[in-house]
């Protein structure tokens, strides 16, 4: 059986998701599999990353993980 929608764009990370992935990436999870679980391709997670994509996502993450290491 082939689902409805194999040939839709997949999905597209939110300001927030690139929170995540900055998180999840300092925690040592690998890019590709941040991608997977996001159901999108590793260059998605890669433009955050570079700082090419969802500017500020990067400062806000560290914002968060300064509060939890202080909690």
């Amino acid at each position: 059986m082939v689902a409805a929608n194999c040939n839709g764009p997949s999905y597209r990370l939110t300001f927030d998701d690139a929170v995540n992935v900055w998180l999840r990436y300092w925690a040592g999870e690998y890019q590709n599999r941040i991608a997977a679980s996001f159901d999108v391709n590793s260059a998605r997670v890669n433009e955050v990353l570079k700082g090419h994509r969802h500017i500020g996502s990067e400062d806000r993450a560290r914002e968060i993980a300064a509060r939890e290491a202080a909690a």
